[in-house]
């Protein structure tokens, strides 16, 4: 057994009633937090010690959708055709550069979206992902990213028909449930089964997709209705609203995870609530993609926030769909956010064992430990109004995942950073130029 004591800190809970203790130690063995309070760690002998006088210690943050596979798309300099509606920004950008992807390219994605993801304080991401030119296979090498830097995640395939019709759904189905079997061994990475869309993926698609949940148990992790082509396609081909075509072939479970939703109407957000499905609100990426904004957020049950690709910087993301939120007259604070945000472990309690989410004994110990620095009294009652208004990731110092000091001080000790970002960039080189000869 390893024992880590975090001494004379703050801890602050990002779970309702953002409880704020001051002056406290944090035990961890193992994995597992032990104890926490004050004099905790009074004569224990631990292997590791870490100063927690002026840190504030917060639980790991949870992006609840990333796309791995946009991990190099950054700047990315390419020759592009008209992109004035979501399915033109769809065939001219995304869909080319993952028909680009090769393996190599896949592994540098991940490392660089884990990295990312660490140094700004987030301990886990849920991934979505596509590489039509590299299926089979293709999620272990997320994986093996994930697991290099030491993130905890989930990952999936986005079963699609845009590319190479059935069989392209089979290589998807296939990829997904082989990685969920195959994952439930490992320590920090599981499998979802994923879709694109429901506009790409035609009824067998989803009869298989339900077969292989069954099988693996894993959830449904999909985007929903996040253009209005999405309804209005469902609509004409099938007489039905997105939410009742899923539920047509048991595919909304209390392990499955919507995304975007923007376009879902009252009935559809209850029917989803009613079968405790997750639901992921990624405001940055809506407002980017200028497909409008999610009315219906306050009506969600179990939300959770991603970021749809744009990085694993939960502070920023938080700030911004707060910010929008407040902008469309939304009647949210802070403190609705920080539990939304909060609530991203639940998800992950959904795929692995331990309890997750707090600062507390009998918690996993997936923990952020900042060096922010109040000007104001932190205290239950505003606690959550610090995280958007005042903590940023630049207060990150280190990240601990599953009991493990990932990033010390701002470094990756197990990591050569430089030389992986140094790489990545000439595989993103490589990759752009692939890219700017696939025709949409």
């Amino acid at each position: 057994m390893a024992t880590t004591v975090i001494t004379n800190t703050t801890v602050m809970q990002t779970q309702s009633p953002f409880t704020v203790s001051e002056g406290v130690d944090i035990v961890i063995v193992d994995d597992v937090i032990t104890k926490v309070g004050k004099d905790a760690a009074l004569n224990l002998k631990a292997d590791k010690v870490i100063d927690g006088k002026n840190k504030t210690v917060i639980p790991g943050n949870v992006c609840s959708h990333h796309h791995y596979y946009s991990g190099l798309s950054r700047g990315m300099l390419i020759s592009a055709g008209p992109q004035e509606d979501f399915i033109q920004v769809l065939k001219e950008w995304w869909w080319r550069l993952d028909r680009g992807l090769d393996e190599e390219a896949c592994y540098y994605s991940s490392l660089i979206c884990s990295i990312d993801a660490i140094a700004s304080g987030t301990t886990t991401c849920i991934d979505h992902h596509a590489s039509p030119s590299y299926i089979a296979g293709s999620l272990d090498t997320i994986a093996n990213g994930m697991e290099e830097v030491g993130v905890r995640g989930s990952t999936c395939y986005e079963v699609t028909d845009r590319n190479g019709g059935m069989a392209e759904v089979e290589a998807g189905v296939q990829e997904n449930l082989r990685f969920a079997m195959a994952a439930k061994n490992k320590p920090l990475v599981r499998g979802m089964i994923g879709g694109h869309a429901p506009f790409t993926i035609p009824d067998e698609g989803l009869r298989m997709m339900g077969e292989a949940m069954r099988e693996s148990k894993a959830g449904m992790h999909l985007h929903v209705a996040e253009d209005k082509y999405d309804v209005v396609f469902s609509h004409h081909k099938y007489n039905m609203d997105i939410i009742d075509r899923l539920e047509k072939f048991d595919l909304l479970t209390d392990n499955t995870l919507l995304v975007h939703g923007l376009h879902l109407n009252e009935r559809e957000i209850v029917k989803l609530n009613e079968h405790n499905c997750f639901f992921a609100h990624n405001g940055r990426s809506n407002m980017n993609n200028n497909v409008g904004y999610c009315k219906n957020i306050q009506k969600v049950k179990n939300l959770v926030i991603g970021t749809d690709g744009c990085g694993g910087n939960m502070f920023e993301e938080l700030k911004l769909a707060f910010f929008k939120h407040k902008d469309g007259g939304g009647s949210w604070w802070p403190s609705d956010y920080v539990a939304a945000l909060n609530r991203g472990n639940q998800l992950v309690e959904a795929y692995f064992d331990g309890s997750f989410g707090k600062v507390e004994a009998g918690y996993k110990a997936d923990l952020t430990i900042c060096d922010y620095h109040a000007p104001t009294p932190l205290v239950a009652g505003n606690a959550a109004s610090h995280f958007v208004w005042g903590m940023s990731s630049n207060c990150v110092e280190s990240v601990m995942v599953n009991g493990k000091l990932v990033m010390e001080n701002r470094q990756f000790p197990h990591l050569d950073v430089p030389r992986i970002y140094a790489e990545a960039a000439k595989v993103a080189k490589r990759v752009w130029e692939k890219v700017d000869k696939i025709a949409p």
